[in-house]
């Protein structure tokens, strides 16, 4: 299965993936039922989850049902168990990047926030967009998700800065990115073309740095105020591993 896995995700364009897994997730979602691991983002659960990663696999990370990474999971329940960003009475304008299929149909459902899609490829973006370039007005948005998108752009400082521009003041903008925290310093080489290498060095084909622990001061140099969450750290590690998170990861929630 590992193997099959392996071959889709590094053969099939991701915008064909996403229409794919609409049909796929309800069978995969049956034939798994089960206890043993559970996805808090719908409450199902199941004998296991499935493989996943571009290069090196890993076990049980990719839910049956909704999709949902390691990171995905962790994210959810950091924002129904630390914000009101599911209860709050005040409607919000929430931008999302690059929307994860596990949380577009359910953010769009929420009747508390004015939400905005945005992306160059994505068939779920509502405004096609370079994140370096946005079409949206300083200080626009209340909250700004973008999860895993800033180890694809060449030109990082370029999109926080675009980021930062477009978030209130005192909004809240939750950048997660695949991170070594093992690594001080993030590391880059455009020399290596091979997309093989790539994958090897970066994780994936298509990124271009492994961000290190200094990611967060780049964050702060661009004017954000930002909390390195290790959230896993507030949670059982029953629950650590019932939800299938990556003990120590952590979210970075910034603030203007």
């Amino acid at each position: 299965m590992k193997k099959i896995f392996k071959f889709i995700l590094n053969t099939i364009p991701r915008p064909i993936l996403i229409r794919l897994s609409i049909v796929v997730r309800p069978i995969l979602a049956f034939l798994l039922k089960g206890s043993r691991f559970t996805d808090p983002i719908d409450g199902k659960s199941f004998s296991m989850f499935l493989p996943y990663g571009y290069g090196n696999q890993r076990n049980n990370v990719l839910s049956p049902s909704t999709l949902s990474l390691e990171r995905h999971r962790l994210l959810w329940l950091y924002l129904q168990n630390e914000t009101d960003f599911f209860t709050s009475k005040e409607k919000k304008k929430v931008l999302h990047f690059a929307p994860e299929q596990e949380f577009y149909k359910r953010f769009k459902k929420q009747t508390n926030i004015e939400y905005t899609t945005t992306d160059l490829l994505s068939p779920l973006a509502d405004v096609k967009a370079d994140i370096c370039n946005l079409p949206f007005e300083d200080n626009a948005y209340d909250i700004i998700f973008c999860n895993h998108v800033l180890e694809h752009i060449p030109d990082d400082t370029k999109a926080m800065q675009e980021l930062y521009r477009v978030l209130k003041p005192g909004g809240m903008g939750i950048f997660q990115i695949p991170q070594e925290l093992s690594r001080a310093t993030t590391f880059s080489d455009d020399s290596i073309v091979d997309q093989k290498e790539r994958a090897k060095i970066f994780g994936q084909y298509d990124h271009v740095r492994v961000y290190g622990r200094d990611y967060f001061d780049k964050l702060r140099s661009i004017g954000f105020k930002v909390i390195e969450e290790d959230y896993t750290a507030k949670l059982t590690p029953e629950l650590v591993e019932k939800y299938c998170l990556a003990k120590g990861e952590i979210i970075p929630v910034c603030f203007k």
